[in-house]
């Protein structure tokens, strides 16, 4: 008796002692992405407060790191060095200084960073000096250096916090080839994200044997370009095809984004996106339950921080005040006078001041016959008045060559027709949209936008053209002449001028619309700037000194007793209240 009691005491103190070293460790991991050099609460182009910045997150990384200390992780996803006056001063206006985008990652303490497109759309001097200069570890499983065939970047960080093992894997999109010039990421290849998540994640569990696997992916969802050997984003296809990953978190698609998938396991992975511009920081918690130092349950939720009003580091912003003022004396420098104001939202209705601007400008540095452009801000404006350079990121946002390209008058015709049927309707009745509308909502308000992208909605200046809005796509455009009064010819070739992003392929204009193969578009480049578009534009109106931009009026929409109304219609859908699109590529 007394026997089987003490076996009893001894099993249930076991027991005891098995559950004491039960344990729960929570973690939080904060993600920012396409940040766009928005570290400030104060935008440079606009010449005005901002909503968001890092300045803000900063104040929210803070107030975390008092509760969770080390297991606070931060990350970020890429494309933080363009995208504000910002960047292109630390970028080529002062390379030799200590680039900011280095500094703010390195001040907040973030644990682990990706590299993203726009950042090597900056060219190797600026990303591979930035890189040197960023403390954390740069992340790109997939970005292989072709003279070593192993990855240029370390693919992979592991994270050791209260006993636990978390395994970072960072990836970009593959479709950078589709965008930027070679000599930008020469000695470099960008492999398929699918394949490389596949060798990755096996490598990890077998190498490693992490307790949690965290993508880091400059990626969109899913869509984008898609090609035989890659898709542009492929985030949420990883989630559902590749098992073991425990939290997605991607970018590059501008799209805010919280979901929890099944993948083909069976097993939860939170795929998370906070957008553009550092309104919205991923916050996403982790909360593992160990027993005997195993992971035995495993509970991940998360959703997005609208961080656009929370305070602002004040210590945050008196660490950056040197760079800040040097950069407000750059921006603020006064270039010349416009004696009228532009909008890019009259681009979407007939030829107009704004992008013809840009065109006659591009005309006249290359040469060419024709022009192609697009605008690239949903709805942004240069008053009339003082100019500025922050007023050339209004023109143009990111740091694009300018290119001529050889075309036919035919492929010339079809990537107009692609261009136009990404944005206009075909109309058959006097109550049909002019535009390719959708409603989103934002906020629970229900508002118009286009259902493309705004910066792939290409016009052309040298040649008169109309646009027939009762045919359908295909047969929209009418080619009338040249511009000069000479006839326009399909089988001849002519000097196509437009910006490097267009030129290498981007949009798929001149691939799925003029039917150019991708591989033989290097070819047709004729010529390529030295220096990027926006340093024309402003040594244009700096030796103007006073510019009166107009339209050239040389297409429109027709016939004119439907398309008309229609536009008073749709213009007033898409800006009777205002609405931003950032651009997002």
């Amino acid at each position: 008796m007394y026997r089987l009691v003490i076996i009893s005491l001894l099993t249930l103190c076991l027991n005891f002692d098995i559950m004491g070293q039960e344990k729960t460790i929570k973690f939080r991991v904060l993600q920012t992405s396409d940040v766009h050099g928005c570290f400030f609460p104060y935008d440079f182009i606009e010449r005005k407060p901002e909503a968001g910045s890092l300045a803000r997150i900063s104040t929210y990384v803070k107030d975390l790191r008092e509760t969770y200390g080390d297991n606070l992780i931060l990350l970020d996803n890429g494309d933080i060095l363009q995208g504000q006056p910002t960047c292109y001063y630390c970028n080529y206006i002062k390379p030799d200084c200590k680039n900011v985008a280095a500094s703010v990652i390195n001040y907040m303490g973030y644990d682990a960073e990706t590299i993203g497109n726009h950042d090597i759309e900056t060219g190797h001097s600026v990303y591979d000096k930035w890189i040197k200069e960023v403390k954390c570890p740069m992340l790109g499983a997939n970005i292989i250096n072709t003279a070593t065939g192993k990855p240029y970047l370390k693919p992979y960080h592991i994270i050791n916090r209260d006993g636990v093992k978390i395994a970072i894997l960072g990836m970009i999109t593959p479709a950078i080839p589709n965008w930027l010039n070679e000599e930008l990421w020469k000695g470099l290849r960008f492999d398929d994200m699918k394949n490389s998540a596949v060798y990755w994640v096996k490598y990890l569990k077998s190498h490693e044997n992490p307790d949690i696997i965290i993508g880091l992916f400059h990626s969109g969802g899913e869509g984008g370009i898609i090609t035989d050997k890659y898709e542009e984003d492929a985030s949420l296809k990883i989630a559902k095809e590749i098992p073991g990953f425990d939290l997605i978190l991607f970018g590059h698609d501008h799209k805010k984004h919280v979901e929890t998938i099944k993948n083909s396991d069976g097993q939860n992975v939170l795929c998370m996106n906070p957008s553009s511009n550092a309104y919205f920081v991923c916050d996403a918690e982790i909360n593992l339950t160990i027993n005997n130092d195993k992971v035995i349950q495993k509970h991940i939720s998360g959703n997005l921080k609208d961080v656009r009003n929370l305070p602002i580091d004040q210590d945050f912003m008196s660490f950056f005040k040197a760079d800040i003022d040097s950069i407000n004396n750059f921006a603020n420098r006064k270039i010349g006078i416009f004696k009228n104001s532009i909008y890019t939202r009259d681009s979407y209705f007939g030829s107009s001041a704004f992008c013809d601007f840009i065109q006659n400008i591009q005309l006249k540095i290359t040469n060419a016959d024709i022009s192609f452009n697009a605008p690239l801000s949903f709805d942004s404006s240069i008053k009339a008045g003082d100019v500025y350079v922050s007023d050339m990121f209004n023109l143009y946002k990111y740091e694009n060559q300018i290119y001529t390209v050889m075309m036919t008058g035919k492929e010339i015709k079809d990537y107009l027709e692609m261009s136009y049927g990404l944005w206009t309707n075909t109309m058959s009745d006097k109550n049909d949209h002019i535009m390719l509308l959708q409603i989103d909502s934002i906020n629970g308000i229900k508002k118009y936008g286009f259902k493309n992208l705004a910066f792939n909605f290409d016009s052309a200046a040298g040649i008169d053209y109309e646009v027939d809005v009762t045919k359908p796509y295909g047969n929209k455009i009418k080619i009338l002449k040249m511009s000069n009064g000479e006839p326009f010819y399909t089988d001849k070739l002519y000097k196509v001028a437009m910006n490097s992003y267009r030129g290498n392929g981007g949009g798929e204009l001149l691939t799925k619309g003029a039917g150019i193969p991708k591989d033989s578009i290097k070819n047709r480049i004729v010529f390529e700037s030295e220096r990027d578009q926006r340093y024309y534009l402003m040594k244009e109106i700096e030796e103007a000194k006073v510019v009166e931009p107009k339209a050239n009026n040389n297409w429109r929409f027709v016939p004119s007793q439907l398309a008309e109304p229609a536009i008073k219609r749709d213009k007033e859908l898409l800006f009777g209240k205002r609405i931003k699109q950032s651009r997002q590529r």
